[in-house]
Formats: C-alpha cells, sequence, structure tokens
C-alpha cells in the first residue's frame, strides 16, 4: 500500500493544503503576475535626489581636503567629472517629469553612469586605497531594492569590476608621503572588502525588497477577499430589507385586485385584475425565497449563535459521500451560549479552514465551537496525514506551498498558497489567536480563540 502523501509534500498527485477555492474571485480581480515583485519600481526624482547627494557629497570631500587638510589632488579633473555629472543630473530632471516611472534598461543605464562617475573620483583620488571606494556599494544597493535581477547582476559586475580595476591602475595617493606608497596586498584586500560588500549588502536588501514586495501583493489580495465577503454580506442585508419593505405593498395590492377582479364590470377588466394577482403572487414568491436565505434574514444577518457559524461552514461539504463533516458545540458549566456578530471575515476564513481539511482527511472533518466566560474558540480538525513539518513551521506566510497552482483536491480548487495567510491574517483582524497544529496520532488542527467581547453580540 502506497503511502499517504502528507500536506504540504511535493507529490503531483496530491492537493496542496495550503491553496483555498474562496481566494479565487480575488485572483480574478486582481491581475496576479510573480514578475511584480522584480519589476522597477524607480522614479526619475529618486534617480535624480540620489546623484545630487553624491554630487554635493563629493564637492563637499573636495574643497574639505583642499581648504582645510591642504591636500594636493587633481582637483581640476576631480570638479570637471564632478560638473559633468552635475550637467546630465540637471538634463535628466529637466528632461522627465520627477514622477515618472522608469524603465529597466533605463535605470540600470543611469546607476551605471553613477558608477563609472564614482569609480572616476576615486581614479583620481587613490584608488582602492581611498576608503570611499565604498561609496561604490550605494547605486548596487539601490539597484538591489528596486531593480530585476539581470539589472542587478549587470551593475554588481560593473562595481566589481570598477573594483578590481582601482585595485591595479589608479593616480598616486593625494595625501600619501613622498616616501610611502600603499601596498598591492594592501589595495587588493581594500578591493575585496569592497566586492564582499557589494555582494552582501545587496544580497540582505534584495531579499528584504523581495519579501516586503510578496507581503504587499499578498495583502492585495487579502483586502480583496475581504471587499468581496463584504460586498456579498451588503446584498443579503439589501434583500432582506427588501423582503421587509416590500411586503405591506404587495399585500395591498393583492387584496384590491382580488376586489377590481369580484367587482369588475366587464371581461376585460376581471383578466387584467386576475393578471396583477397573478404578478403580485410571483412577487411575494420571490420575496419569500430571498428571506428563507440564510444570510437575507433581517435580524439573523446581522447575529447568529454558535451553532449556526458551525453548521454554515460546513454546509457546502455536509452531503459529501466521501468524509464525513460535523460541527459540535460545547460550553463550559454555567456559561451562557454567546450570540455573535455575523462577520464576514470570520466567515471566509473558516470556510477555508474546512475546505482544507476536507481535501486532506482521510475519512472525517471535525468543527467544534467551545465557549466559557471569558473566551470562544473554534476548531477545525481532520484525521489525514497532517501538516509536513517544514509546512507546518512557516503557515500563516503568504505563498507557502510546495506545489503552486497544484490540482487534484477534492474541492477541485486551484491557488497559490495564499490560502492561510489570507485566512489568518482575517481572524486577527477580528481579534483572534490563531494556531496551527498537527494532532495525534494524526491529523491537522487549526484553532482561533477570541476573548468574547470581540465577537460576542452584547445582551439586551
Amino acid at each position: 500500500m502506497a503511502p499517504q502523501p502528507t500536506q504540504g509534500s511535493s507529490d503531483p498527485i496530491a492537493p496542496q493544503r495550503l491553496d483555498t477555492a474562496a481566494v479565487d474571485a480575488a485572483q480574478a480581480a486582481l491581475i496576479w503576475d510573480q514578475g511584480a515583485t522584480r519589476r522597477s519600481r524607480l522614479r526619475v526624482r529618486t534617480l535624480v535626489a540620489s546623484r545630487w547627494l553624491v554630487i554635493g557629497g563629493a564637492v563637499a570631500l573636495l574643497v574639505i581636503a583642499r581648504l582645510a587638510l591642504q591636500v594636493d589632488a587633481p582637483y581640476l579633473l576631480c570638479f570637471a567629472l564632478v560638473g559633468m555629472a552635475a550637467w546630465v543630473n540637471l538634463l535628466t530632471g529637466v528632461a522627465s517629469q520627477g514622477q515618472r516611472m522608469t524603465g529597466d534598461l533605463e535605470a540600470t543605464a543611469q546607476l551605471g553612469f553613477d558608477i563609472a562617475q564614482i569609480a572616476g573620483l576615486v581614479y583620481l583620488t587613490g584608488g582602492a586605497s581611498n576608503p570611499f571606494i565604498v561609496m561604490l556599494i550605494a547605486p548596487v544597493v539601490l539597484a538591489a531594492a528596486t531593480l530585476p535581477l539581470r539589472s542587478l547582476a549587470v551593475l554588481g559586475g560593473l562595481a566589481t569590476a570598477a573594483v578590481v580595476i582601482l585595485a591595479f591602475l589608479a593616480w598616486p595617493e593625494p595625501w600619501a608621503r613622498a616616501d610611502h606608497d600603499t601596498t598591492l596586498g594592501y589595495r587588493l584586500s581594500a578591493a575585496a572588502a569592497t566586492v564582499a560588500g557589494v555582494v552582501l549588502i545587496s544580497s540582505y536588501v534584495r531579499q528584504a525588497a523581495e519579501e516586503a514586495a510578496r507581503m504587499g501583493l499578498a495583502l492585495d489580495v487579502t483586502q480583496a477577499v475581504l471587499a468581496r465577503e463584504q460586498r456579498l454580506s451588503a446584498l443579503g442585508a439589501l434583500a432582506a430589507a427588501a423582503a421587509h419593505e416590500l411586503g405591506t405593498p404587495l399585500a395591498t395590492i393583492s387584496i384590491v385586485a382580488k376586489e377590481l377582479a369580484r367587482g369588475s364590470p366587464t371581461p376585460e377588466v376581471k383578466e387584467d385584475a386576475d393578471l396583477l394577482i397573478a404578478q403580485a403572487e410571483r412577487c411575494r414568491d420571490i420575496l419569500r425565497r430571498l428571506t428563507a436565505m440564510p444570510d437575507a434574514q433581517d435580524v439573523v444577518h446581522e447575529r447568529m449563535s454558535l451553532l449556526q457559524l458551525v453548521q454554515e461552514v460546513i454546509e457546502p461539504h455536509a452531503e459529501s459521500s466521501e468524509v464525513r463533516v460535523e460541527a459540535i458545540v460545547a460550553g463550559a458549566p454555567g456559561a451562557k451560549a454567546p450570540d455573535i456578530w455575523r462577520l464576514p471575515e470570520v466567515m471566509h476564513a473558516l470556510t477555508s479552514f474546512v475546505e482544507n481539511a476536507f481535501d486532506f482527511a482521510a475519512s472525517e472533518v471535525l468543527v467544534t465551537a467551545r465557549f466559557d466566560a471569558q473566551a470562544i474558540s473554534i476548531e477545525v480538525r481532520d484525521d489525514g496525514p497532517g501538516f509536513a513539518p517544514e509546512v507546518l513551521s512557516k503557515l500563516g506566510e503568504p505563498y507557502v506551498t510546495t506545489r503552486p497552482g497544484a490540482e487534484g483536491s477534492r474541492s477541485g480548487h486551484i491557488g497559490m498558497g495564499l490560502g492561510f495567510f489570507i485566512s489568518k491574517t482575517l481572524l486577527e483582524r477580528t481579534g483572534a489567536v490563531v494556531k496551527f497544529q498537527n494532532a495525534r496520532p494524526r491529523g491537522a488542527v487549526v484553532s482561533a480563540r477570541w476573548p468574547r467581547e470581540k465577537i460576542e453580540v452584547p445582551q439586551g
């Protein structure tokens, strides 16, 4: 007998536990593109401002070296190089709108120019032995935070090549004594330290920027899901209000039409009255169907019991012949059963957890709601293989899935590993503490716990 796949494993047949059908609407509303986290996010204004900082710093250092330190350096060439950079920066700022986003190629060229300008200044003032060679790191770090990997590789390679060349070729140090010259070993060590700084710092910044971008996209999907749930909730309230408000006028129309039919002077008038009666009855049937929907009852729409909550979240799978799905409500002795607010965040998240449990259960899913005088908790438990260890440690983070776009689940859902992130985020917004763990001897458990005042409807 083949071993059962673990939740989160890379088995091509096993459904991924982190993909939920409730994310489908958000994915349809948002144009998802994994490359979006790597697109250029540099504005022309940012490039211009960064270059002005470099130019201003270079001018300040040259002035201090000449007037305060009396260092003998090729100032004419240095100021000519700085002036050229200022002229290019002025043209860039005038020719383009500051709010315009740069393309990848344009941003790479602009930052490449900055690297060349800084390398030129360092070349004129001692090469790799000049401590200000570390300024070559700045353009690469900016690229790591905002540009695609290809652009980062180009700029990192350019900065590395400049550092290596400066270790061998440069004008003499302006501050060196006549009888002393920096050794090649020192210059190579300084160059190696600078290259290491380029690689390490840009790697750290790159990782942080990608994580921030991925988190931002995931939060966008979360906001879309929540907005969709709130719209559905509002539609239910509207339907309830319509059913309540239209009931009285429809009853009046029906009574008047019946009176017209009984006292009609001609067959044509009676026929018209009968038509009015039939259409009024049809409208009342439509309103009865609306009020029969759980989400369309006027009072119940705003509040619900724990039993109603767990029954609604298991309803899509209650008739399944593959897995038995049950709900239980239990309370502490002496504690009064609460009514809770009908929150779209809670409904969506719990439905998502039940769906994942349904996909992985061997034969049973159990949803248990418990309450005492201080707290309300809801637990979703299945008898499946449980969470894989490498997945369990990351649950609640976005994109935690070993096989994005996986097929084969009982629900037929295909997702991106955002389900648990979205559900956990929504529940935490309502004040819940969410936990994920494996059960003994097998199975997975997802639980949410609220202080009663967070979701309970006040009595009276």
